[in-house]
């Protein structure tokens, strides 16, 4: 019990902590007017300044930690050590992240494709303590609210609008699941070994998973997960005390598979598809660990693996009911529903095996010799058996996504990537270290035989910093090109309106600037009424990613709430077309059987005012076709209808 209070004691402080350095990065650089990105180094250079201060904190804990755990050593140290490690990797999410935005309010990819309902979501996950769903009205969320819910108690905490809060909540949550990474690699492992491992698995996910925040935080914590799954479900015997007589010793694992339970119970409720992996790999793993059991090749009954998954999967689904309660009981209800286009798309990546460890590079090197660690070391290691497990599982789930494209759908293999790369780039880590312990090792020895004790050690000790700091020159190396792999979703985050009408690389912007007074004629015309009480038609780029209003239809099919009928309200829409007065297209906005409408949001046309609506078209690549609808300017006459123009659009109220 002592250990685990210690542990938790630990990622309390490592939170705290990565708070504050997340809050001085992003605060402090608010303060100073910075160029864009793009149109300058500056950004750039602070950006490596940061990253190099984070990279020396951790080597410092590193240093601090193995100098008190030596004989003789403080434990203050050991402390000091275990806390400055996770806060340099939260330092680096800090500075990877926050630096090179320092001058925009976005976050990566702007507002962009998916980015723009990640927002909207955000946006309406502010304005109740419920989980509401982050377009329609009176559904609850399909989509899993978890890192939403607590990121609009964020933005209520810090007094900021949903998309304003939006990248702050972003990279403060990364910041805090580096640390607490780190701190569970540290507890995994030796201190040492467990702070590169964590400051590994940082920049790897900033590098491949960063712009899906939500995403990225379950990803971190699979490879140690999974190790902790292996052992729940295929445990070592627990050691008796001392060496005195006693009973048989029990298979240990209790730990362990309480923390699996919570982690999969936790990232059910943030991200279902790599807790879907995650599930798959830990049934995996029970299977593997009874057969072996039923072989007689353990010190456990053949019913312990079994009995362990259940705990892990009724106990992990008992947690996730918080999140997954409200929709599944209004979908068990009998509520109408559309079948849902979630898994439609295969883009071309989802058409091959992702294959990393031929890519090239620092990362493609990592990847091969992490591969090649677990091959030779399955039957010796049990880190190699979980994390070979993972990648096993990996590629039988992008397997199967390219099968069922048969059946009309697929499993979004192709989103896998990142988790497939962690794993290997952990295990990849594993064999540098073995590597280079070997290399220690041998230069303590000459012709064969060892040197004297104290040269053995002097040779070993200057062997262990030539390889500290070439280790520590190429995760620099790595880390300082992150924001070059980001180059893309950065320059978004500065070319797109942001939700104040402004754009960060001081361009003149888009039409989103006239949101401000649309938003004016809105709240003039239902004097009273909050946002959240009215139902906006609306096609207009991020306008409900700006403003908590309920949407008449979802920004697409893939990520439409089934119960919200997706189609039938396209296709509703697509019946105002051939409305030829008032009267009829009032009739067709009342007259289905969800909220009509309080204002259209339209673009004024020759003859009318046009929407534009998507369809899902699976399995063709893109996915998505967009149309437009025009509704007659003769349809929108009469005393249901009030017309006013703002900018570029056209602002309808309907009575």
């Amino acid at each position: 019990m002592r250990p685990a209070l210690r542990g938790l004691g630990l990622a309390g402080a490592a939170t705290l902590l990565a708070a504050v350095v997340t809050a001085v990065v992003l605060v402090g650089f608010s303060l100073v007017t910075f160029p864009a990105y793009g149109n300058s180094n500056v950004l750039r250079a602070l950006t490596v300044v940061g990253q190099t201060a984070a990279l020396v904190l951790v080597v410092l804990g590193i240093l601090a930690a193995r100098a008190g755990e030596r004989p003789g050593g403080r434990a203050g140290l050991v402390r000091l050590g275990k806390l400055a490690a996770p806060t340099g990797s939260a330092l680096l999410v800090a500075a990877t992240l926050g630096i090179p935005l320092a001058a925009s309010r976005l976050y990566l990819h702007g507002v962009s494709v998916d980015q723009e309902f990640r927002t909207q979501f955000l946006s309406r996950s502010t304005t109740s303590l419920g989980l509401p769903d982050m377009a329609y009205a009176d559904l609850p969320s399909f989509y899993p609210s978890g890192w939403f819910w607590l990121g609009g108690r964020f933005a209520n905490l810090a007094g900021l609008e949903g998309w304003a809060a939006f990248k702050p909540w972003s990279i403060l949550s990364l910041a805090v699941a580096a640390a607490l990474v780190t701190v569970l690699w540290t507890r995994l492992l030796r201190t040492d070994l467990g702070a590169v491992v964590g400051l590994v698995s940082t920049a790897m996910m900033l590098t491949y998973g960063s712009p899906e925040p939500y995403g990225a935080v379950v990803a971190l914590f699979i490879p140690p997960v999974l190790i902790l799954a292996w052992h729940a479900v295929h445990p070592t015997a627990a050691r008796p005390a001392g060496d005195a007589p006693g009973p048989v010793p029990q298979p240990s694992g209790i730990a362990a598979t309480v923390a699996t339970m919570v982690f999969l119970g936790a990232s059910a409720s943030m991200y279902t598809l790599y807790t879907a992996l995650a599930a798959g790999t830990v049934v995996l793993m029970a299977a593997i660990a009874t057969v072996l059991a039923l072989r007689g090749r353990t010190g456990y009954p053949a019913w312990l693996p079994a009995a362990r998954l259940a705990v892990i999967g009724v106990g992990s689904l008992a947690i996730a009911l918080v999140v997954w309660a409200p929709y599944l009981l209004a979908s068990l209800g009998g509520a109408p529903a559309d079948s849902g286009t979630a898994l439609h798309y295969l883009p071309d990546s989802g058409a091959r095996l992702p294959l990393p460890m031929t890519a090239g590079g620092l990362t493609g090197l990592v990847c091969l010799a992490g591969l090649i660690w677990i091959v030779v070391r399955a039957r010796s290691s049990r880190r190699a058996q979980a994390l070979g497990l993972g990648v096993a599982a990996v590629y039988l789930w992008c397997l199967a996504s390219m099968a069922v494209t048969v059946l009309g759908t697929t499993m979004l293999g192709f989103r896998l990537e990142p988790v497939l790369i962690g794993l290997l780039m952990v295990a990849g880590v594993f064999a540098i270290a073995d590597v280079a312990g070997l290399l220690v090792r041998a230069a303590g020895r000459q012709n064969g035989s060892d040197r004297p004790a104290a040269e053995a050690t002097g040779y070993r000790r200057r062997a262990s910093a030539a390889v500290g700091v070439v280790s520590a020159l190429a995760v620099l190396a790595q880390v300082q090109g992150i924001p070059d792999h980001l180059h893309e979703e950065i320059r978004l985050a500065y070319t797109d309106t942001d939700g104040a009408g402004a754009r960060a690389d001081r361009f003149p912007p888009g039409p989103e600037s006239h949101y401000a007074d649309v938003n004016a004629v809105i709240a003039e015309a239902f004097p009273g009424r909050d946002k959240t009480d009215l139902v906006v038609v609306s096609t207009a780029d991020a306008f409900l990613a700006y403003n908590p209003y309920l949407a008449y239809q979802a920004v697409t099919s893939h990520y439409a709430n089934p119960l919200g009928r997706y189609a039938d309200r396209n296709a509703a829409m697509i019946a105002w077309e051939e409305a030829t007065s008032g009267e009829e297209l009032h009739a067709l906005m009342t007259g289905t059987d969800w909220r009509a409408p309080d204002v259209i949001l339209a673009r004024p046309t020759g003859d009318g005012y046009s929407l534009r609506l998507a369809e899902d078209t699976y399995p063709n690549d893109p996915n998505v076709r967009r149309f437009s609808v025009t509704i007659p300017a003769e349809a929108v006459s009469g005393p249901h209808f009030e017309v006013h123009d703002v900018g570029p659009f056209a602002v309808i109220v309907v009575r």
